[in-house]
């Protein structure tokens, strides 16, 4: 992403929303937090801002909108719609994150917790965006919309079909001892009978295949089931 994104709450009323709001923005790698006239000047305490303290030590704070944006050449705003005139474009979030990961400066408005953005806010936008929650409940916590609008425009739609890196499985040998321990363990209990050995062998290898065991837990697997059959071999002699 080549934009510089500036995260702006006017008039936010609540220090810990204020902090879990850093949180988010620490999450994702964005740093430059404006407030314009914040409720209560003591947001920069927050005990909500975990590990992201710093980001409110450098929040730069504003009396109006228009200074808080002034250096940006994009402005955007987050409204729940309601029944609002608008006259703006409105997009969703997954709409608006490409724009904005495609564009200069950018700045994100974020309205008042129970007001959301005022129209004399909206006037300052270029658009704005919606997150979409379901109509019955539009309105969003403040740190929650700050974390799902910087989540978006981190993510890239190129990596979405990439996994994290995979938990290395078990060699196939491993696979072949459990299932044999198993069915040795289901064999003398009874479940197995003789009559049905070869396809309850067979299904016991797909069911065991399929567990995906890690290679990291092959081996006290086996020694469980070495433990639990020397038991059971113990108690038949006894």
């Amino acid at each position: 992403m080549t934009a510089r994104i500036s995260v702006v709450l006017v008039s936010p009323r609540n220090p810990l929303n204020i902090g879990a709001a850093a949180r988010a923005m620490s999450n994702f790698g964005f740093a430059d937090l404006r407030l314009v006239n914040p409720y209560d000047v003591a947001f920069r305490e927050a005990k909500s801002a975990v590990k992201s303290e710093y980001i409110l030590e450098q929040a730069r704070v504003f009396e109006s909108v228009a200074e808080a944006v002034g250096d940006c050449t994009l402005v955007i705003g987050g409204t729940s719609v309601g029944h609002r005139d608008l006259h703006l474009p409105l997009y969703r979030l997954e709409a608006a994150g490409q724009i904005v990961r495609e564009s200069g400066n950018a700045a994100i408005l974020f309205g008042s917790e129970k007001f959301g953005l005022s129209n004399e806010d909206m006037s300052h936008c270029h658009w704005l965006y919606r997150i979409p929650a379901r109509e019955e409940h539009g309105s969003m916590n403040l740190g929650q919309a700050v974390a799902i609008t910087l989540y978006e425009l981190i993510r890239d739609a190129k990596a979405e079909t990439q996994r994290f890196d995979p938990v290395p499985r078990a060699e196939a040998a491993d696979f072949e001892r459990i299932t044999g321990l198993l069915y040795n363990l289901l064999e003398d209990s009874g479940y197995i009978q003789e009559r049905m050995a070869e396809p309850a062998e067979i299904r016991l290898r797909n069911l065991v295949n399929r567990l995906g065991i890690p290679a990291s837990d092959a081996k006290t697997w086996q020694g469980i089931l070495r433990q639990i059959q020397w038991k059971i071999n113990q108690q038949k002699g006894a």
